[in-house]
Parts: structure tokens; sequence; C-alpha cells
């Protein structure tokens, strides 16, 4: 095993202990008390149906809520088999009682005659013999006693044993040994049937409750994505639902079985003695209520750990911002917080396990009771003639095999207790009824559509923050066909004007109206599909550049056209939106695959497909969300156009901190923390020279000619194309399609071995000649000893408490061995009869030992489940905990794998831990005791009664056999279907985590339908396998009866010829069969083993990888005194993922300390790539990346990341306080408050962080989603000054900010800039002209390089860029 980076051990730590470095996790704020304060009753249940979330009662047939007909017959019959096959079982006994007093009658006649040498010599001497002088009564052995007075003159023999010749009790037992064979026949049938029925409608169903939850999130309004993570989305439709469909597949069957033996059990001995199993049942009611209580508090308990699933929301939080939490080495202190939450679990897990074990205990204590008790009043009955010798032998295994019954459902009880709680869970967000529901049909429709558009006296409060008004008696009229700007300082209200028109929120008062009809009365799907959206981060789904665009065309007449007509659409508004220049540059063009969200591709890429994408359906209202903030300037000014152009004949809403881009609108208006400032067109309002003059001042804007803008616009489009050739997020192209490039696509080398790049003949580049020589990770398959081995090694530091489990399982187990003995000798002592008092003798022994044995067998199981249970959960805690630091601690590469996406990681996480905890706590114990019992037994029947138990000893292997090839059947069907449902629940996710882009297109049911399709290809491909599996465990069940049909039969013979006794015998029988019967019940486990195989070998996968660029390696060189100098050497690079797409070729360029440097470039020309090398995410496949002289990758990658902060396109902030997430960025986790409100200050948040309720402990929400965007990536630069940093990495650090913030926040960076090297990635221009040095690349290279003046003056690329968002020159 890998080692793993030393950290405090969190199964060690206090449970609730608080986190070092950040407020308690998950405890509201004291001004949260009253969130609904100062509001009317009408606003607050706006609000409040906006994000409650109502409690529902359900029970475990909940489950069955989307069961049909079929689904309902199928399952009851299932049942039906499962209850026949327990009542098999307890027909047993009597079949057992029918053998015990044959045995009994056959030896008591055999050991009788063969006094007298037999038979025959019997009935000769009684016939002759006459002269009886003298008596001993009580000498039953000696043969004047049968010629007594005692017996009278007639010779009524009421003593004498009736005569069985050996060859009729031969007869006899092989006849009844028949029926075994019979029973085995039955036995197969019906636990195969009722397994596979189990087992495929378990699939079917829970497949149908994920289509339901993952419909019912669909339709959910947007306040409750606020409230809740995509990563508990996650957790709930992969953990949960597996749960639920591990408590309604064969375990329910198992559990019915039990029952069924228990109950038949107990009507078999009230039919034989309603009086001896009366007394059995007083003890009987004392189990069920105690069993009753310890499930109920175990259900309970179970229920409070899964509360605990809310953690999976704080993996996916980690590790969809991976960059971001490796930048600033955040791995641990988040970490921390995720085992945070898992303490609450554990303490409940552990808790429950006691309580399993304590039901366990219960019913062993019932066992040995009624032993005791039939040993004691069954005799006296006996003695009496009350009942039979066959009755009480019949009645005692009957009501002990009930009760082992009732032993044996505590593992299933617990899958069905932990499938109730997840039922709940899961019908919680079923059964929410939406406050917007886009799957209504109820709302009107209308004929035709305008698009006028009037908000009228609204007043908006987020319903996730009810103490922040965001808009009061706005009023805004926009007419039909009109394009409208909204602009405005972050949190002004521009967004929330697209969210109420889209429907994503309801106003508290006012109306928005289409047409003059309330959008609240309009249908809300019908709205939304008349609306195209273009999100300022833009959102694209796992497939196609070609499916991607189409969806826009879901819900309009084009939803079904032929596949012709819908590509000519799409062709189009890629024409429109200036896409299909890099598609047509891609090999596979339209049908490249884009990636799960999109991120093959660039953000230039991805926002031109977005706007393909909306406009491809030619909606009536177009809303456009910063629609070119990722665009570099030479797309955003080919893309604004065809807006423009677009735009015309709809009304278009346009919000825009670029006033450049809205200067043609109709009507701009200015915003102002939910006021309209001023509004008017741009001419109107830069005469008035009031707000809007000042914004454009801000950005030292000049309008422009428009035979000049367009001009420029024509000489654009002939700019080289050939940057999305080399764009550093292109789709991995396979080898055939790369065959077709062109030379100019290729770098040449002229030597292997000197690794130059000068051109040559050989077509090739130094980088193409190194990927292939990139050793992949191959993945290997581990052996069953070698997982073994990995999990003790896990499970270390819970040594000593798996040991004192493990003992006490012993001991538990060890009694039912024991037990035979104990048994046998009593059966065997009620044959001492007419001798009571011998009979009461013996008998007293055996039931003080009983009562011995039942106080044992109730400590031993509590003692052994709860302790495997307190081990298993710590095990299980440690693994989530190194499972995630495992993962975080992962290179980048690692997660540009498409199969590493976020949310399967976040499924796996899940699962893996969660298949280790089903095989720990009682589920380990009774593996363990089932172990040994059957060798245990084994043994006992090998020293008692040799050659009985030596014949009969190789049907275990048989037993052992079957059961381990259904788990090897298990665990290869587990292997098969793991994929799958990892690929299922990332697709959920994915739609989950893009739920506003989901719902704005109206994609909810071709969602819904996508994943449907896929569960059902997962049932299909399994039900097969679930056949086999089924097969197999019926034949393990049938080899029970037919390992006593041989036993019986073989036994029976041994008594006729070998002079085996009664005791001999079914020491034997109890012992090797019995214990063989009970200890097969391990493979009701095989599932739960296949699981935990399969989990431990993803698990010591991902621990025995270790990363090229590892931050947990204390290895290289500690920089000291760093400068800042940064220096690119001839460096070559490619992504792992994408070996043979170029981005890099040959790049060269310098920084010196203290430098302000920019890069400009077109999208896809290698900025953010030279960024990535920096933060040394990657490894340069050529060339050197230097600090101060020494070559990075041969410093300490922690000591080196401690002195870069980084600033992305998209903020990332994480659920937590504003003060958790600005100090994030500190090195030191005690950093003062002051230290933090100073950066805030600096990047002008501090006013708006004071202005809020809670001020810096407001929390931000999952992913900083109760902040705009504005708002998120001020405070993501509080964070990156907080660290003070020598260098500072600026991608595009102020795209999402409005004028007058980036004004401030960008002259605070010029100051926090100082005395440190600042490496800016920028496409607005305006925000770099103070640079000290510009690089221009394109084709991965440096093209020219030089202050903003020298740049202009050179007329060049750059001079191109800067005309085109037109910049005033006289300011430069």
């Amino acid at each position: 095993m890998a080692s793993m980076k030393p950290s405090v051990d969190c199964a060690e730590t206090p449970l609730l202990a608080p986190l070092g470095g950040s407020t308690v996790v998950g405890v509201p704020p004291t001004g949260y008390t009253d969130k609904y304060a100062g509001l009317t009753p009408h606003e607050i249940a706006v609000l409040s149906g906006q994000v409650e979330i109502p409690n529902v009662k359900t029970t475990f047939f909940s489950a069955y809520r989307f069961a049909t007909k079929r689904d309902i017959l199928l399952v009851s019959f299932a049942a039906l088999l499962a209850i026949i096959e327990g009542s098999i079982k307890a027909i047993m006994p009597i079949m057992f009682g029918l053998f015990a007093q044959n045995f009994v009658n056959y030896i008591e006649s055999r050991d009788f005659y063969d006094i007298y040498g037999g038979y025959e010599n019997f009935v000769r001497y009684n016939a002759t013999f006459h002269n009886v002088t003298s008596i001993e009564t009580t000498d039953f052995q000696s043969k004047l006693y049968y010629e007594s007075p005692y017996y009278s003159s007639t010779f009524n023999y009421t003593f004498v044993p009736e005569y069985i010749s050996p060859y009729e009790f031969q007869r006899q037992a092989n006849f009844d040994a028949i029926y075994f064979i019979y029973f085995a026949i039955v036995e197969f049938i019906t636990s195969y049937v009722s397994t596979f029925i189990f087992n495929d409608r378990g699939e079917v169903l829970a497949a149908r409750i994920r289509k339901n939850y993952l419909a019912s999130i669909m339709k959910q309004n947007m306040a409750y994505f606020d409230n809740i993570g995509t990563g508990e989305i996650t957790t709930r439709i992969s953990s949960d639902t597996l749960m639920i469909q591990d408590g309604i597949s064969e375990k329910l069957g198992y559990l019915i079985a039990f029952c069924s033996t228990f109950v038949c059990s107990f009507i078999v001995g009230f039919s034989l003695s309603p009086r001896l199993a009366g007394l059995l049942s007083s003890i009987a009611v004392l189990i069920v209520a105690s069993f009753y209580f310890a499930s109920s508090r175990m259900t309970t308990l179970y229920k409070q750990a899964s509360n605990g699933a809310s953690s999976g929301s704080v993996i996916d939080e980690i590790l969809s911002s991976i960059r971001n939490v490796q930048a600033f080495g955040i791995q641990e202190r988040l970490a921390a917080k995720y085992d945070y939450t898992l303490g609450h679990s554990q303490k409940y897990a552990q808790r429950a396990g006691f309580y399993a074990g304590a039901i366990t205990g219960i019913a062993w204590l019932g066992l040995y009771l009624d032993d005791a008790m039939v040993f004691w009043q069954g005799a006296k009955f006996l003695a009496r003639g009350e009942i039979s010798l066959f009755a009480v032998v019949t009645i005692l295994p009957s009501m002990v095999l009930g009760l082992l019954a009732i032993t044996s459902i505590a593992p299933h009880v617990r899958a069905v207790a932990a499938a109730t709680s997840a039922i709940n869970k899961i019908y919680t967000t079923i059964d929410r009824e939406s406050a917007i529901d886009s799957s209504s049909k109820s709302g009107r429709t209308l004929s035709t559509i305008e698009g006028n558009i009037e908000l009228k006296n609204i007043k908006f409060i987020y319903p996730s923050r009810p103490d922040v008004i965001v808009m009061q008696d706005f009023n805004l009229q926009i007419k039909a066909g009109a394009c409208v700007a909204l602009v405005g300082a972050s949190g002004s209200g521009k967004s929330t004007i697209v969210g109420l028109i889209e429907r994503f929120y309801n106003p508290v008062c006012g109306q928005v109206l289409l047409d003059g009809v309330d959008i609240k009365d309009m249908n809300v799907k019908w709205l939304r599909q008349h609306v195209g959206l273009v999100s300022q981060e833009p959102i694209l789904f796992a497939g196609t550049i070609f499916e991607n665009v189409a969806f826009g065309l879901v819900g309009t007449s084009h939803e079904c056209a032929s596949e012709i007509e819908k590509r000519e659409l799409v062709e189009e508004a890629c024409r429109q939106a200036n896409a299909m220049i890099f598609i047509d540059s891609l090999p596979k063009g339209l049908d490249t695959h884009v990636g799960e969200r999109g991120f093959l591709l660039s953000g230039g890429q991805k926002q031109r497909l977005a706007i393909a994408r909306a406009i491809v359906a030619n909606p009536k209202i177009l809303l456009l969300d910063e629609a070119t903030s990722a665009l570099d300037t030479n797309s955003e000014g080919i893309v604004q156009d065809a807006l423009d152009r677009a735009s015309k004949s709809r009304t278009t809403i346009v919000i825009a901190h670029r006033l450049s881009t809205v200067t043609d609108a109709d009507m701009i208006v200015v915003m102002k923390r939910g006021t309209i400032l001023e509004k008017g067109t741009h001419e109107e309002l830069i005469a008035r020279r009031g707000e809007y003059y000042e914004l454009v001042q801000t950005q030292n804007l000049q309008r422009h000619a428009n035979d000049e803008t367009e001009t420029l616009l024509d000489n654009a489009l002939e700019i080289d194309s050939a940057e999305d050739l080399l764009d550093e997020k292109v789709v991995v192209l396979d080898a055939q399609d790369r065959e077709g490039w062109s030379e100019e696509d290729k770098v040449l080398d002229s030597d292997e071995e000197a690794l130059l790049l000068s051109r040559t003949n050989t077509a090739k580049s130094i980088s193409s000649f190194l990927v292939p020589n990139v050793e992949g990770y191959q993945e290997r398959k581990y052996s069953v000893i070698e997982l073994v081995k990995f999990l003790y090694e896990l499970s270390l530091p819970e040594r000593n408490i798996n040991i004192a489990a493990f003992v006490c399982a012993v001991i538990m187990a060890a009694g039912y061995p024991y037990n035979s003995i104990i048994y046998s000798d009593g059966v065997d002592a009620l044959g001492e009869l007419p001798d009571v008092d011998r009979m009461n003798q013996r008998l007293l022994k055996d039931i003080i030992i009983y009562l011995i044995m039942g106080a044992i067998e109730l400590i031993f199981p509590i003692m052994t489940v709860g302790l495997f249970t307190y081990a298993g959960q710590r095990l299980v805690r440690r693994i989530r905990m190194h499972t995630l630091r495992q993962i975080s601690r992962q290179d980048i590469s690692f997660f540009d794998r498409t199969e590493n996406t976020a949310g399967a990681l976040t499924f796996a996480i899940s699962r893996d831990s969660g298949a280790i905890e089903g095989l720990s706590g009682v589920t380990l114990g009774q593996i363990v005791s089932s172990l040994i019992m059957i060798f245990g037994g084994l043994g006992v029947g090998l020293v008692v009664a040799l050659k009985l138990a030596a014949v009969s000893s190789p049907c275990v292997p048989l037993l052992l056999g079957a059961g381990c090839y259904k788990f090897y059947l298990l665990a290869k069907h587990q292997e098969n279907v793991t994929e799958a449902y990892s690929k299922s629940s990332s697709y959920a996710s994915e739609a989950a985590a893009s739920i506003k882009t989901v719902v704005a297109l109206t994609r909810e049911d071709d969602i819904v339908a996508t994943y449907a399709s896929t569960l059902d290809t997962i049932y299909r491909s399994g039900r097969r396998q679930n056949s086999y599996t089924a097969a197999i465990y019926g034949v393990a069940q049938a080899l029970v009866y037919l390992t006593q049909c041989l036993m019986f039969w073989y036994g029976s013979n041994l008594v006729r010829t070998d002079g085996y006794s009664v005791f001999m015998f079914f020491v034997a029988v109890i012992a090797v069969v019995n214990g063989s019967q009970y200890g097969s019940i391990v493979f009701t486990y095989a599932v739960d083993m296949a699981k935990a195989y399969d989990a431990a070998g993803n698990i010591k996968r991902l621990y025995d990888r270790k990363p090229a660029i590892d931050s947990w390696s204390d290895d290289g060189i500690v920089p000291h005194n760093v400068q800042g100098n940064v220096e690119f050497k001839n460096v070559h690079f490619r992504y792992p993922t994408r070996p043979n797409v170029p981005v890099l070729r040959g790049l060269n360029l310098s920084i010196k300390n203290g430098q302000y440097v920019a890069l400009v470039g077109a999208s896809g020309c290698g900025k953010s790539t030279t960024v990535g090398l920096i933060e040394r995410f990657y490894d340069p496949l050529s060339g050197q990346v230097l600090l101060d002289g020494q070559d990075v990758s041969s410093l300490n990658i922690n000591a080196y990341r401690s002195h870069i902060a980084l600033v992305q396109q998209e903020p990332t902030l994480y659920s937590g306080t504003v003060r958790e997430n600005v100090k994030y960025g500190s090195l030191d986790t005690e950093v003062s408050d002051q230290q933090m409100i100073e950066v805030c200050k600096q990047a002008n948040i501090h006013d708006f962080i004071m202005s809020l309720p809670d001020g810096y402990d407001t929390m931000c929400g999952t992913k900083g989603s109760l902040f705009s965007g504005g708002q998120k990536q001020r405070i993501a630069i509080a964070r990156a000054l907080i660290r003070d940093p020598k260098i500072l990495l600026l991608d595009e650090a102020t795209s999402a900010l409005d004028n007058e913030s980036e004004k401030i926040v960008q002259a605070a960076l010029d100051i926090a800039a100082k005395g440190r090297t600042t490496i800016a990635i920028a496409h607005r221009l305006s925000t770099i002209q103070k640079a000290d040095v510009i690089f221009v690349l394109e084709n991965g290279r440096v093209l020219e390089r030089g202050t903003h003046q020298e740049l202009l003056a050179n007329k060049n690329k750059y001079y191109e860029l800067v005309k085109l968002q037109e910049l005033e020159n006289n300011e430069h």
C-alpha cells in the first residue's frame, strides 16, 4: 500500500471537536433566528414556499409506489415462494423428530433383544422358562424380570419394546430420507425463483425511484438549489437509492423466508403440544418484544447517521474546483470540514451497532432458554405420559429453529431499516411541490407572442437570504422588438430581472407581464420555450457539439424534425455565432464531443456554442447575461455583430459590463441597488452626463463611426483562424482523424537526440515524439488475498478492537457446536425412562449449562456486533477521509480524464465506503460466526462420530463452493455495473449542477428520459447475471437437504451395523448438518462481500496511485528569498488527455520580478495553459519553467505554490461563511480579522459585506450560490491578496465586475502588484494598459511583446485587438 501523508487520524479525533481555523460548520449565525422578521404574512408565504421542504411520512412499502400491477403480482409471488421456502425449513424438525423416534425405538429394541441373543431367542426362552422363585423388580436388565408377576401371567409386555428388525428399520429410514430429496427440489425452485424475482424487481423499482427523484429535482424551483448542493443530490441518487434497492431485493426475500420459518416453527410446535409450545412461546414473546425495541432504536439511529449524506456537497465542492483547491493548498482544511460532517454519522452508526448486536444476543438467549425449558417441563410431560418423545424432540428444534431465524434476520432488518430511512429522504424531494413547477401542464399559453415585457411594482427578495431586499417598487417597460441593456454595479439587480423573466424565482410583490399577461398565470415550460438565454458562465452538456446546439430546439416545432433539417438549423446558428470557424477545423466537426460541462473547449468556444444554442430556435425573447464576457476581442466583435443581427425582430435584454457592446441598444437602463437611476439611448444618457456618462468615462470608450467598425469587423474575419486548431482544450481526437491534419498543424524537429525544434523533413514535433513515451497509468487487478491484506493494514488502528470482537465472535459461535453435545445428551437422557430419577439427574446438569450459555450468548453477540460496528465505522470514516485526500492529492491530469468527473468521484467515495460499511458490524460478526459454526461443528462431529462426520464432511466444501462461486459471479457483476452506475450518476450530477441551463432549455424531460434509458441498459445487461446468482443460491440451499438425506441414510446404516448410539448420531447431525445449514447463511451476504471486494480494489488502486506532481511529497528544494523572476525556456506542451493536440510550441518568455505582465491573444492560444504551468498543474513535455533561475519541477511543490496566488475566470467559493472563504487564501490558519478586512477593502467588497445583517459571518451557500458573479469574484480576489504572494496570477480576474467596481479593483490590483510579479490574462484590454510587458500569444508562441504604446506603434495583432475594443487611442 502506498504510504499516506501523515495527518491527524480522524478516527482518533473527537467527533464534534471544533475545526481549527474555521467557524463551526452548519451552525447558523445568531442573526438567522428570525429570518423573516419585518415581512408580511404574504411575503413570508411566497419566500417560504420556494425554500421549505416539508416532512413526509413514509413507510417501507412506499418503495413500491411506482410499481405496476405486474410488479406487485411478481413481488407477491416471490414473497409467496419465500414463505414456502421458509416453511420447508420449519417442516424439517418433524422429519428430525420422526428419525429420532425411530432411532430411539430401534436402539431400545436392539439393545433389549441383544440380551437374549436376538428376538427369536427371546421368544424361545419365554416359552420354556417357568421355574422363577425370586425376582428383583428393579433389575430391568435381568431376564428374570420379564417373566415376573410384575408383567402378568399372560405375558402382557407393557414395558417390553416392540421388536423392530434391522431390515424394517433400514426400510423406514430409507423411506423417510427420500423426503429430503423432495424438499431439496422444492427448496431449489422456491429459493431460485424468489431470489431472482426480488433482485430483478428490486433493480426495476430502484431505477424508477431514481428516475422519479431526478424528475422531481428537475422540476424544483431555483431557490431549492440555493440550499442544497449538487453533491447531496449525487449522494441521494447513488448511495440512498442503492440502499433502497438493497432493502427491496434478495435481502427482503431472506427476511420473509426467515419470518416464515419463525411463524411456521411455532405452528408446528403448537400442533404437537399446545401446552409445551405455550411455555416456549412465553419466552418468544419476551424475545420479540426486546427485538422490536432494539430494532426500532437501531432504525432511528441509522436514520440519524444517514443525515451525514450532506457531506457529499462538500466533496463535490472540493472536486469541482480542484484547481483552486490545489493552487491554495487547502485540501486538508476542506477535508477537515468533510470529516466534521462524518463525525455525526459515525457516532449514531456506532450506537446502532450495539442495538443490532442486542437483537442477535436476545435471540440466542431465547434459544438456550427454550432448550432449558424443554428439558425441564418437557421431560415432566414425557414422564407423565402427556407427550411423546417424538413431540418433545420435534418441538424443541422447531422452536429453536424459529428463534435462530430471528437471529439470522438482524442484518436483513438493518438493510430494510436503512432502505426505510433512505426512502424518507428520497421521497421528501419527490413529494415536494415546487413553487414554480416546470412539469405542470396548467397555465395559459398565448397563440402569438409580440414580446412586450413589463415589470410592475416588483419587490424581490432571494428566498435563501430573506433579510436582504434586492428590489423595491421596481418598474420597467420593454416594448416588443426592442433591445434593452441593463448596466450597473454588481448586485444592482440586473441578473435578478433575467431570473424573474425566466421565472426562476417569484417576486414577493408585483407582477412580471408578457404581452399584458402575468407570467405567473402562464405555463412555465411554454414560457421558457419562447425565451432564449445565454448566461454569464456558459454551460454545455456531455455530448457532441451538434447535440448541445440542438438542445435549443427542445419544445419547439423543430424538436421532431429530421436529422438533416436539424443540422441545417444548427449549422446556421453556429455560423451566426461565429462558431463554425473552429468547428470546421475539427475532423469530426459538429460530431465532436465536448466533455463533461464542455471542459474540452475553451471559454470562448463554449460561449459561442451557448449563443448558437440560444438563437437556433429563433426565440421571441432573447436574454443575454454577459453573453460575450468569455470571448477574446477578436471573437467578441464578430459575435457581437451576430447578436446585433439576431436581436432584430425580437425582444432582447442585454446585461453588460462592457458598455461598448450596448451602445446600439434601443434603451439603456442604469441600475443601482435594485432601483433605476436613469434610462435612455446611449446618446441621450451621454448628453445627460449622469451615472451612465461616468461609467462610460470609466471604460474610456469613444463611439466610432459605423463604417470604421464595419471595416474592422471585416478585417477581423480574415484574422488567422488557426487559433481554434491550437486550442488548449480541444477534444481528444482519435488517431484516424488526426492523420489528415495538415503540415501547418505539426511542428518539425531535426533530431531526436538533440531535442531541437528546428524544421526538418520528419513532419513531427518534439512533443509528438515525447508523448508516446509517456507511460500511462495502468489499472491493475488485485487478488482476494491482496485486498484482505490491504483492508487489514487499513484497519490496524482498530486492531485491538477487532481482536476483541473476534474473540467475542469465537465464544459466541462456539456455543452452537457445544450445544450439539448438550442437546444430544439431553435427548439421550430422555431415553432413560422409565427411570425418572436418573433422567432428571442427567437433565439437571444440561439445564444449568443452558442457563449459563444463555447468559454468555446474550452478552457476547452484543460485544461482537457492537465492537465490529465501532471499529468498522472508524474504518469507514477514515477510508472516506483518506479517499477524498487521495483524490484531491492527484495531479490535474487525473481530473481531465472523462471518467473522473466531480459527480463520478463523489459517487465513488459514497459507493465504495458504503460497500465497506455494509461488510462491517453485524454482517462481519455474522460471517465470522457462521464460519466458526461450520468448521467448529465439523470438528465436534469428527471427534464424537468419526465415520458419520467423515462421510458427510465432503458436503461442506460443496456448500462453501457454491457460496464462493456465487461470490465470484456477484463480484464480476458488481465490477460491470459499477462503471455504468458511475456514469449515470455523473450524468445526473451534471444535470443538477447545470439546473438553470437545463430548465431554461426545457430539457427536463429529455434529461430524465436519457437517464432512464441508461438505467434500463444497466438493468438489461445484469438480468442474466441475476439469474445465475439466484440459481447458485438455490443449489446451495438444496445441498443442505441433500446433505441431511445422506446423513440420515448413512447414519441409519451405522446405527444398524456399527452400534451407533442416539447420542453419537445426534451430535454428528446437529454439529455438522445443522451447523452447516446455519453457517451457510454466510452466503446470503455474498452480495455484500462482492461489493466490498470491488470497493476495496477501487480504493487500493487509488491509494497505490502516486501522482507525478505530488502535493504530499516532501521532496524538492524549498525556495528561499523568492524574488519572482519567471521564465519559459523553449516550452512544448500537450495536455495528457489530448496528446496529439499541440498547445505550446516552443514558448519563450521572460518575466522580471516586480513586473506587471499581461498575456493576450485569441481563445486557445495557450494563455491559460501558461498559467497552469506556472502553478505547476502540469509539467511541460520539453523545455523548462524557471523561478529565479531554478526549474520549478525541482522545487518542493507546496513550498513553491505558497508564493503564488491565483484568481480564476470563474470564481469559486465554498459553503461556509465569508470569513472562512477569505481566510482560505492565507497560509496561516490563525490569520487576524484585521488582515482579512484590509484585503477585502482592497478588493472593494468590505462595504458590501458589512451591509449584510451578519457581515463576515454571512453564509455563502453551496459554491457561493448566494452571491452574484461580481461579488464572488471580489471575494476571490480578497482571498488571493490575503496570501501576500510573490507571484499573483489573474486569469480574467475582473471579467465579472461592473465598470465602477472594476476601476476600483483594478486600482487595488495595481497597488497589490507592486513588490510582486503579476501575470494577468485579459480579453478586456483596458485592464492591462499599464502593464510593464504585454505578451501577445498565437499558435502557442509569443507573436509580439512590449508595452501598450510599443505594441500599438507596431500596428500588428495587438493593434487590431485594441481597435476592435474601440479604446480611445489618445488615452494611451
